[in-house]
């Protein structure tokens, strides 16, 4: 039985509704990361889901050394910390050192753990340290019964504010797929488990000097991921996936996100 984590009025866990953390990839600017932000805000007001709003400050695992990485982490947490005061939105980004948990301890209100990272021994528990809630992606070489030893480092240090996210697993190179069984296989932790469908459609590198994707099969891992019990939902989205200064490829188009999540809830509410 997964125990839920509260974060700011959100319990994220079944039986409660699945949460939606969906955002643009990286922060691309203040103007456009908040309008993002306020359109997920009104459609997830009308349908009634639990939003929280995602954005790195900076991605330090791109493919190559000339791809954007965002504003860095002063003027990123800036961005995120406006979009939480206007929209009353819970706010998620990555750390990847240690020597940026306390300054984003500060603002955010979960640390995300990337899935390149999630066994850092020191970085898992300088978060678990802040008593802010923990998402940790797994990483795309663990089996799923690897992360108990991942929420073992967290909880360890007095912690249990945990989600684990499932974002595929290594399928041969610059490839990725993803196993259902894995959802039900990381809740007997005990932890939430959030399904990421766009980074599961990804093609790490697939693109040479950066990270190809297959957005159109991500409504579909969604869906699936629903049926098979997730506790929440992953989502990157855009205005202009093919314009986005990261991760374009596999994140849906803004546009499309209302039509999505209306199909999940209905696929939630047939389970119930």
């Amino acid at each position: 039985m997964v125990n839920p984590v509260q974060i700011n009025g959100i319990r994220i866990g079944r039986p409660e509704p699945f949460v939606l953390i969906s955002g643009p990839c990286v922060v691309e600017g203040a103007q456009t990361t908040f309008d993002i932000a306020f359109a997920i805000k009104q459609i997830t007001d009308r349908l009634e889901i639990p939003f929280i709003f995602k954005a790195s400050y900076d991605k330090a695992n791109r493919t190559s050394i000339h791809s954007f990485r965002g504003p860095g982490i002063k003027q990123g947490l800036e961005v995120l910390s406006h979009i939480r005061k206007e929209l009353n939105v819970p706010i998620i980004s990555d750390v990847h050192q240690v020597s940026e948990v306390d300054m984003a301890g500060q603002i955010l209100d979960i640390i995300q753990i990337p899935a390149f990272l999630c066994r850092q021994t020191d970085l898992l528990v300088a978060v678990a340290k802040t008593g802010i809630p923990v998402n940790v992606k797994k990483g795309q070489f663990l089996a799923p019964w690897d992360m108990k030893n991942v929420v073992e480092k967290i909880s360890s240090a007095g912690n249990t504010k945990i989600m684990i996210t499932e974002r595929g697993v290594s399928f041969g190179y610059n490839n990725l797929v993803s196993d259902f069984r894995s959802i039900k296989i990381m809740q007997e932790t005990g932890y939430p488990v959030i399904f990421d469908a766009t980074h599961s459609v990804q093609l790490p590198g697939g693109a040479g000097s950066s990270s190809a994707g297959q957005r159109e099969f991500a409504p579909v891992l969604a869906r699936a991921a629903i049926a098979a019990g997730a506790d929440g939902i992953f989502i990157e989205t855009h205005k202009d996936p093919d314009k986005a200064l990261s991760d374009g490829p596999n994140s849906i188009k803004l546009e499309d996100l209302e039509n999505l999540l209306i199909q999940l809830k209905a696929i939630e509410k047939a389970l119930q």
